[in-house]
């Protein structure tokens, strides 16, 4: 194995060098506590987090006194539903809308909400992942205090009408969150056109450190507080600032920012470059996720009469990360549950990949890719047991 390709870059990314020599001097050099007002060193540190919450900020077209940064994606998905169920937990609102395919940390953040009264309306998607605008306004009840569709699926890549679902939200005086973890640096995110009260952001997907991630909260929005003790983050969420990784959170944005849709343009062109070069080398998949409209780096098939577990541990011997889109590598026998809301049955969905590419990729890279799934999907196929038999496929 002489290369070694890394295609995983919706489960994590490497940190950009700017962001880690950004990030160094405030270990050893600028280590004051921001809260240390009266001298040099703590306020050092409180004008580094101040400049990165501004450079968040107008990367999403919000207010720099709207984000609160937060210990990554997850701990903001938990604070939005949580915090908005709590605030209206005794004034008659206990609804939420959602999707079927969104990240766990909604999912069992809406399964732990149970126990406090407040039920969950599960909206269902198409083959491509996309919801249904009509289906989201007819769940729409008078207790209903919460929307929160995910930006862009991090297992197929589609992109969601967040405007539209904003507008509506809007209309009828619900509170609209969106986890963007996987769209941000991604597709252009504005808050106040799109309609959105919370978002949900993290700085490991873009180049920025693992540990901290952000929330926006549109001025006005009433949110029970997340961390109680001191008065960091104007007392919604206590506890003393990581300014290392809040500066590599904010320095991962600016980079973002700069030759964005030039950026954008490229990692497309690869996308589909790796997208055509799959279909028309190997027969029986199935493309997971809208054609179209799709994240600019995602690619997930599906590879009938294989296991996506075998894939990837040949697609490591080949030097290839990637990941599968079953929960198999994770100890589960059940397939995505993206993918069974897709329609996908469960054999086909037990066969599914994501590659994720970054800007480090290449052509050459993704044609290597390409022929090297192609002989990885030959041979797992004829040892298949299952490529002739519909009934097992099906189980």
């Amino acid at each position: 194995m002489s290369r070694k390709l890394y295609l995983d870059n919706a489960a994590t990314t490497r940190v950009k060098k700017e962001v880690l020599d950004e990030m160094l001097k405030y270990f050893s050099e600028f280590y004051g506590n921001p809260s240390s007002q009266l001298y040099e060193l703590g306020r050092k540190s409180k004008e580094a987090v101040e400049n990165a919450r501004k450079t968040v900020a107008d990367f999403i077209n919000a207010d720099e006194k709207e984000i609160y940064f937060t210990a990554g994606g997850s701990e903001s998905d938990n604070w939005a539903l949580k915090g908005i169920a709590f605030a209206n937990f005794n004034k008659g609102k206990n609804h939420i809308i959602t999707t079927k395919i969104e990240h766990h940390a909604i999912l069992h953040t809406c399964e732990y909400l149970k126990k406090f009264g407040i039920e969950t309306t599960y909206l269902d998607v198409d083959k491509y992942g996309m919801v249904d605008l009509d289906e989201l306004k007819e769940a729409i009840r008078p207790e209903t205090m919460l929307i929160s569709v995910m930006y862009a699926n991090n297992e197929i890549g589609t992109i969601q009408p967040i405007e539209q679902i904003g507008e509506i939200a809007k209309e009828h005086g619900i509170t609209f969150h969106v986890d963007a973890v996987q769209a941000l640096g991604s597709v252009r995110i504005d808050v106040k056109k799109q309609h959105i009260d919370l978002l949900s952001m993290s700085a490991h997907k873009i180049g920025g450190p693992k540990g901290v991630g952000g929330m926006f909260i549109r001025r006005g929005v009433k949110i029970d507080n997340f961390i109680h003790g001191g008065a960091q983050e104007r007392g919604k969420r206590a506890g003393t600032e990581g300014v290392q990784n809040i500066v590599g959170f904010g320095k991962a944005v600016e980079i973002a920012e700069r030759d964005f849709d030039k950026r954008v343009e490229r990692l497309t062109g690869l996308r589909n470059r790796l997208i055509e070069g799959i279909k028309n080398n190997i027969p029986d998949v199935v493309l997971n996720g809208h054609p179209t409209k799709r994240l600019p780096n995602n690619v997930n098939f599906s590879y009938k009469y294989v296991e996506g577990e075998s894939i990837l541990l040949l697609l490591d011997m080949e030097g290839i990360a990637a990941s599968s889109g079953s929960a198999c590598t994770s100890g589960s026998l059940d397939p995505s549950h993206v993918l069974l809301a897709t329609g996908l049955d469960h054999g086909t969905a037990h066969g599914s990949i994501r590659f994720t590419i970054s800007e480090e990729v290449t052509e050459e890279d993704v044609d290597f890719t390409v022929e090297t799934m192609k002989k990885i999907i030959a041979r797992l196929r004829e040892m298949s047991p299952i490529k002739n038999d519909e009934d097992l496929l099906k189980k």
